[in-house]
């Protein structure tokens, strides 16, 4: 796999001219990104315009104006207003995204005309040079002009998580990232021209491209799909040839088509989830990906990187400890030498400087960058002699009884150790142990004591010594953290589904391992949340179910993240969490009410067609029934603060709701179509008690799923029974109701409110106790 080769080499001192790059610019040799974080304007509307329920609806309107009964239209109003609700809310959510995604946009350094400048991604052009480092994603295809010991990592193009040595003249890919070293690349093919935009974008592709909660009712959508057409047709036909009368047999399968559908329900999931994405960006975490909204929510275990997440990452040189023959100032002289040489910004390169030591000026004849496989930098002067920097456990061959003391002991208080090592003839000669502390986030404590009481187990991984990251956990107020282990270790083919179980704390952890740890915990069944801020973190990012990343670090951490804490502020995790329970507990909640109506329309449908009769009601006098017990109350509901932790049952804590409700509404019509056969009462005088009993029968549904009922839910349910009591006694002309004060059928309205509460309540006591139970609803 190899890149074009440019045409013409750009002086990578130089870099191009500002009029070099307008040509490049008019030519449309930009960097444009074929995949933005959100959908556009006019893709939302289409979204939510041109769907099949949608394109139903208008086929029953249609009909329905054909037959001159024009009140029957009324059904397009909740259909209307949750288009334009729904799109309002979405395309706010976007424009707040957007913005925010603005603030957190990708930025290279670049070299043009002789300086180094900032250049957000879109905004490279074709043969521009762009300075790497560590931690940096590749913005687009070229090759390397000179590397200071540049490795990548190509997992999301290759699958394969090795570290890749590159040379100069080496080819790199848009999507890999810098795990070590620095390099300057001319960049060859860019933006649709890229190696990953050839492949459909495959790097920015979202994990987990379905939630659970759109997953079920997708399902739900399927099935309905390939239901509503044939019985609408069947019904209609069934009816004409019944009475010969066309519009009424129009008006009647037209209720029944529309009861089936669920209108309401995939629009508000994503209403739900999208003013989730506009909550969290208030609160300065950027979302990439909406359905980790809800993802976040089910996480039950959760993996945090030490440096960054724990702590604040801002490390201080405590103390210097040389050895016997050698003085402080030579160990910081050759550790600030290897910072210079390297050029390495992590924080522990950011602590070595503040030490302002003075540095060699000896040659480097190569340059050994810090990588987090190998756990060190270094260099090799001209002189033959290497100089290295890194984790004691990683680099010092065989340490003395008295190193390892010191190593153990500061690690016990928390500290993070470096040796700095000198070789010469193949000959190590430690030169000294550097300690270097860590300041644990001031809310650490309350917030791992809240994750802990909702049920979230927490684990750390991390490259420190797990002595170090032991007491540090334990100073933030994690528990049982002297449970750990020290990966380096373990054997390559041990089980790591029995180390997760075993162990709270992982040290001395490579990012491969890092990505094995959490795949083990999803082999046993966990859904895994990933929190780090570093190049080692990206590989378990992407395998986590749900990622997390502190802004500043690195942008290939970000990158990989669905989440992104622009404000670095951990403690804003509560938020999260909290945010996607209400959104999944909430659609969860409100599902019932629109599914009831899919079911007992369904089962009506057939039945009616059995029967031959005309269906019972007429579209119109449905209107102001899924208003105030469904359309109106579940916009509200959806926004109601709820953070319990899911269940996990979407479908039974649903059908617990819906299947009792929908059982009593067919009872009740036919109950009710049976008597006005028999005492041979009008089509309207049925129909009203028809929509009457669907309406107390909503009322009781809706009480059910607004428990508790505190002051604002009791106001709402109040209003909107007022306006149902109106809505059936002043809309003959406009809904086709009957007043239901009529005198003569008294009887059966008072009947049907005493009986419905009753009736409600028994069904689903008996489905709960006979069915449900029994049911496996995985």
């Amino acid at each position: 796999m190899k890149v074009k080769q440019p045409e013409v080499y750009t002086n990578i001192n130089s870099g191009l001219t500002n009029q070099e790059v307008t040509k490049k610019i008019a030519a449309g040799l930009t960097n444009v990104q074929i995949k933005k974080l959100s959908r556009s304007i006019p893709q939302i509307l289409a979204d939510n315009i041109f769907t099949l329920f949608n394109f139903l609806n208008l086929v029953i309107a249609l009909l329905i104006g054909w037959t001159g009964s024009y009140r029957n239209l009324f059904f397009l109003g909740p259909v209307l207003a949750n288009i334009i609700i729904g799109s309002f809310q979405q395309i706010r959510a976007k424009l707040t995204v957007d913005k925010i995604n603005l603030v957190n946009e990708q930025e290279f350094t670049v070299i043009r005309d002789n300086k180094e400048v900032q250049v957000p991604i879109e905004d490279l052009v074709q043969d521009d040079i762009v300075i790497l480092k560590r931690g940096n994603t590749i913005p687009a295809d070229g090759i390397i002009r000179s590397s200071n010991g540049l490795q990548t990592n190509e997992s999301s193009i290759t699958g394969e998580a090795d570290t890749i040595e590159k040379f100069e003249n080496d080819s790199v890919y848009s999507g890999s990232f810098a795990i070590a070293g620095q390099a300057k690349i001319q960049l060859t093919q860019v933006g649709m021209n890229s190696f990953v935009s050839k492949l459909s974008n495959a790097v920015s592709q979202e994990k987990g491209s379905e939630s659970i909660l759109m997953k079920i009712i997708n399902n739900i959508i399927k099935i309905l799909t390939y239901t509503i057409v044939p019985i609408g047709l069947i019904l209609f036909f069934r009816s004409f040839l019944k009475n010969g009368d066309v519009a009424q047999s129009i008006l009647g399968t037209s209720a029944s088509v529309i009861g089936m559908i669920p209108e309401g329900l995939v629009l508000l999931t994503a209403v739900a989830l999208a003013t989730g994405a506009y909550n969290l960006s208030k609160k300065k975490i950027l979302v990439r990906s909406l359905n980790a909204i809800e993802t976040l929510a089910r996480v039950d275990t959760l993996c945090l990187d030490k440096t960054g997440t724990i702590t604040t990452g801002k490390l201080t040189v405590k103390k210097i400890h040389p050895e016997a023959s050698f003085d402080e100032k030579f160990v910081k002289q050759v550790a600030a030498t290897i910072v210079e040489v390297t050029q390495e910004t992590n924080a522990t390169a950011q602590a070595i400087k503040k030490l302002k030591s003075e540095t060699f000026k000896e040659k480097v004849s190569e340059v050994l960058p810090f990588s987090s496989e190998t756990k060190y930098s270094g260099y090799i002067g001209e002189s033959g002699t290497k100089y290295m920097m890194g984790a004691p456990e990683f680099i010092i061959d065989n340490p003395t009884a008295e190193t390892k003391d010191a190593v153990e002991k500061a690690a016990e208080k928390g500290f993070r150790v470096i040796a700095v090592l000198r070789c010469v003839n193949d000959k190590q000669e430690l030169l000294g142990l550097i300690f270097i502390s860590d300041e644990v986030r001031k809310q650490a404590k309350s917030t791992f004591s809240y994750l802990k009481n909702q049920g979230i187990d927490l684990k750390i991984i991390s490259g420190d010594n797990p002595v170090t990251v032991s007491n540090v956990a334990s100073q933030a107020g994690i528990d049982k953290t002297d449970n750990y282990i020290d990966m380096s270790t373990v054997p390559e083919d041990a089980d790591y589904t029995k180390l997760v179980d075993k162990y709270r704390v992982f040290g001395r952890v490579r990012p491969k391992e890092k990505s094995d740890l959490i795949a083990a915990m999803q082999k046993n069944g966990l859904t895994v949340g990933m929190t780090g801020d570093g190049v080692n973190d990206v590989l378990a990012m992407r395998q986590s179910d749900c990622s997390i990343a502190i802004a500043g670090e690195s942008d290939a951490a970000e990158a990989s993240a669905d989440f992104v804490l622009l404000n670095r502020n951990f403690d804003s995790m509560i938020f999260m969490l909290n945010e996607g329970r209400r959104v999944i507990n909430n659609v969860e909640r409100v599902a019932s009410l629109y599914l009831i109506k899919t079911i007992y329309s369904v089962v009506l449908s057939i039945v009616f067609i059995f029967l031959g009769s005309g269906y019972p009601f007429q579209p119109s006098q449905l209107t102001p029934v899924n208003a105030l017990t469904v359309g109106i109350p579940t916009f509200i509901l959806a926004l109601e603060p709820n953070y319990r932790p899911p269940a996990g049952r979407f479908m039974r804590n649903v059908m617990e709701i819906a299947l009792p409700a929908a059982i009593c509404n067919i009872i009740l019509i036919l109950s009710i179509n049976g008597i006005g056969g028999w005492a041979n009462l009008s089509f309207k005088s049925t129909s009203t008690m028809s929509v009457f009993a669907i309406g107390i029968i909503g009322y009781c549904a809706l009480i059910s799923i607004s428990n508790p009922l505190i002051i604002r839910k009791k106001i709402m349910i109040a209003a909107s029974m007022l306006l149902f009591v109106i809505a059936f006694t002043y809309s003959d002309k406009l809904f086709g109701l009957q007043s239901i004060f009529d005198l003569r059928f008294t009887f059966i309205y008072i009947s049907i409110l005493l009986l419905a509460w009753p009736l409600f309540m028994f069904m689903r006591e008996v489905l709960g106790r006979r069915v449900f139970s029994k049911i496996n609803w995985k």
